[in-house]
């Protein structure tokens, strides 16, 4: 039997298409972010209990960029100019500030460190079982 290739994360896909969404009903794109994962560059005053939540509006930033990678942009901090780059795979949610509509992102497993195999079986609690998964989505305000 084959092996089905493995797919890339579809964390900037998701990324691209919620932030054109926001911004086409007129609304504010944030960004949930968790700083403490590894190249993480943020303003260290922005930062609290671990996250930071970033306006990616464009009003708000200049240069944004969405990559398979991640994503940077130029904002304003207290006056100061500063660049900002955040890892795909930090960002956690992003939503519209003024409805709180949008996504917490899937872990798709793009960052494990190669621990698990595609032939590796799933396991857990809910494999096999006849109850319903709860959902991990919850609502950011």
């Amino acid at each position: 039997m084959t092996q089905a290739p493995r797919m890339g994360s579809n964390r900037p896909y998701l990324l691209r298409a919620l932030n054109e969404w926001i911004n086409d009903n007129g609304m504010t794109p944030y960004l949930l972010v968790d700083a403490e994962r590894d190249d993480v560059q943020v303003p260290a005053g922005t930062v609290k209990d671990g996250k930071v939540v970033l306006n990616i509006a464009p009003r708000a930033v200049a240069q944004l960029l969405i990559d398979n990678q991640g994503v940077s942009f130029m904002a304003r901090f207290g006056g100061v100019s500063q660049s900002v780059y955040v890892p795909v795979g930090a960002v956690l949610a992003i939503y519209a500030q003024e409805t709180g509509q949008g996504m917490m992102l899937p872990d798709d497993g793009a960052d494990l460190g190669g621990d698990e195999s595609p032939d590796d079986p799933p396991s857990g609690p809910d494999v096999g079982g006849d109850a319903p998964r709860r959902s991990h989505l919850r609502v950011v305000k």
